[in-house]
């Protein structure tokens, strides 16, 4: 289930080529469509998107090679999606302002459907410690864990609860969300819990994207929400695999490799990269790997001899 996403487009559930773009005849680079009825959708236009969305539902092809969610706005919303004919299309739920109080009104709605769910972490419990723990805890009970896909991060409703914006010239990174993602990342993905990133709600920073989505990566992200259509490639680009990182994962999976060894003049432990090599192969089969590095240099492979305190 933890596996590399890339970009997760948002496409408000009133947009009024929904059904092109979920059948793929418009945008069909999209690997992963999000209709949402939520914050992109005003409360006066509600009505509309979910009649809208309930002729997509019911006339969308069954076979498309995006995965199609819908981002409901409540537990109320989601009933409504449910009863739609068609809803069996979509491969799951995004929940919104997902805490471990209000988690139980989602699930229990598709506890019997093969859905899958993205809950997001937008409210205030993310800045407490104890909640994000609690929930985890929640999240992880039988029945639950494997219809978790991967948790998504809300940053501007994050950002929001502050009192701030992202401001034009830094990463998310660079905000009080920096140390907040960091600490989400510690507390979920030790439990098999994969996180995608915040929106890039600047379309005219490209340069400033391409150094957050770099960021996201180290950051263990395994995706982020794009809002608009040109960003699908410039965020899935930083998912192809570095030829160096192919080639070293590929030796760590050898199963002849030695305990630890070294290649590109870094040091591979077969224990401890094992999980990060077999991310590298999985998201290669996926994304590819990347065509503009330059040809690798020659590999050196052999036991890594290790001095006292390394």
């Amino acid at each position: 289930m933890a596996r590399s996403m890339g970009a997760s487009l948002y496409v408000p559930a009133n947009h009024k080529d929904l059904m092109a773009v979920a059948d793929g005849e418009r945008i069909g680079h999209a690997r992963s469509l999000i209709f949402c009825t939520e914050d992109s959708v005003a409360d006066r236009d509600l009505s509309w998107a979910l009649f809208n969305l309930s002729v997509v539902l019911a006339n969308m092809r069954g076979d498309s090679s995006a995965e199609r969610f819908v981002r409901v706005r409540n537990p109320e919303v989601m009933a409504r999606v449910l009863a739609m004919p068609g809803a069996d299309k979509l491969t799951g739920f995004v929940l919104p302002k997902s805490t471990r109080h209000n988690f139980d009104a989602y699930f229990r709605q598709v506890r019997d459907t093969s859905h899958l769910l993205m809950p997001t972490l937008e409210t205030a419990e993310v800045f407490n410690d104890d909640e994000m723990r609690e929930f985890r805890k929640v999240l992880e009970a039988p029945g639950v864990r494997s219809r978790i896909l991967a948790l998504r991060i809300g940053g501007n409703d994050l950002l929001a609860l502050l009192g701030l914006r992202r401001p034009r010239g830094m990463t998310i990174y660079r905000t009080p969300l920096g140390p907040v993602i960091a600490s989400l990342v510690t507390t979920f993905r030790p439990y098999g819990f994969v996180l995608t990133a915040p929106v890039f709600e600047h379309l005219d920073l490209p340069e400033l994207l391409d150094q957050e989505v770099l960021e996201d990566i180290a950051y263990g992200m395994v995706g982020k929400t794009a809002i608009h259509p040109t960003q699908i490639t410039p965020i899935e680009q930083h998912y192809r695999v570095k030829p160096h990182d192919l080639e070293a994962a590929r030796a760590i999976l050898d199963v002849n490799a030695p305990a630890v060894f070294k290649m590109h003049d870094s040091m591979c432990e077969v224990t401890t990269h094992r999980a990060w090599a077999q991310r590298m192969v999985d998201q290669s089969d996926v994304f590819g790997a990347h065509p503009h590095e330059a040809a690798t240099p020659a590999t050196t492979t052999g036991e890594l001899k290790l001095t006292q305190g390394d």
